[in-house]
């Protein structure tokens, strides 16, 4: 399997396909919950992007439409399934540009804890330009002051630079042209506390897609999921049920 792709449990018998984008620092393990909870109904596979853990060494990617296509590549490689796309704050914005990408779209776009293309943050409010304490400061904003990364010295230093080039990837981000949309259904969810994604710019997902649109709210803030993943996993299960019966 590519170097982009991690798979966590052998799901042999699944009919569709989850490829999974995490957000902004993360990696593919970050997805190992969820499936835990989907296998082996649905085949998870989680993106690992360049320069964390086994790909530390690896050049990191701060251009989102270079990475886009760097991943688009990869998935292309195991379209033998139906293919749905779940991407968490950051990768909510590449899932939907790698789906921008395909000739056959995904079943469905999960776009969790991210606004929509085109609401994205004005310079004033990028996040990549500050210093490290700044950054780390919104880290903890959005992890509601917990993060374990942060806590060691030298975690911190492997994880900064890392993350810094991640929201340099996504704030420099528009998309062209600016009202872009995709064929696919998109699923827009989000927390109802989430300081990043409130729920009205949540629901600007719906300009970008021709197809059907529906927003999901669970209790929570950017990170909704850890405290709800076995509503999550329904949700995702349910949708791509309906969707491969359909």
């Amino acid at each position: 399997m590519s170097t982009w792709l991690r798979r966590f449990h052998e799901s042999p018998a699944a009919v569709v396909r989850l490829m999974c984008f995490p957000h902004a620092g993360g990696s593919a393990s970050y997805f190992f919950p969820l499936s835990k909870r989907l296998s082996p109904g649905i085949d998870v596979l989680g993106v690992q992007y360049p320069g964390r853990q086994d790909r530390y060494r690896e050049p990191r990617i701060e251009d989102l439409g270079e990475l886009a296509d760097r991943v688009h590549e990869a998935v292309a490689e195991v379209t033998d399934l139906p293919v749905a796309f779940f991407g968490h704050s950051l990768g909510a914005t590449l899932a939907f540009e790698v789906t921008r990408r395909m000739a056959r779209p995904p079943l469905v776009l999960f776009a969790s804890a991210r606004r929509a293309p085109s609401r994205q943050r004005p310079p004033s409010e990028y996040v990549h330009v500050l210093d490290d304490d700044g950054v780390v400061e919104e880290v903890l904003r959005l992890s509601g002051g917990e993060n374990t990364m942060l806590a060691d010295d030298e975690l911190r230093a492997l994880f900064l630079p890392t993350l810094r080039s991640d929201y340099r990837a996504v704030e420099t981000y528009r998309p062209d042209p600016p009202d872009a949309a995709v064929a696919c259904p998109i699923v827009a969810v989000t927390g109802d506390a989430d300081p990043m994604t409130p729920v009205d710019i949540a629901a600007l997902w719906r300009a970008h897609t021709t197809g059907d649109f529906t927003l999901k709210v669970f209790p929570g803030g950017h990170f909704y999921l850890e405290q709800h993943g076995d509503d999550l996993g329904r949700l995702i299960a349910e949708t791509l049920t309906a969707a491969v019966v359909g």
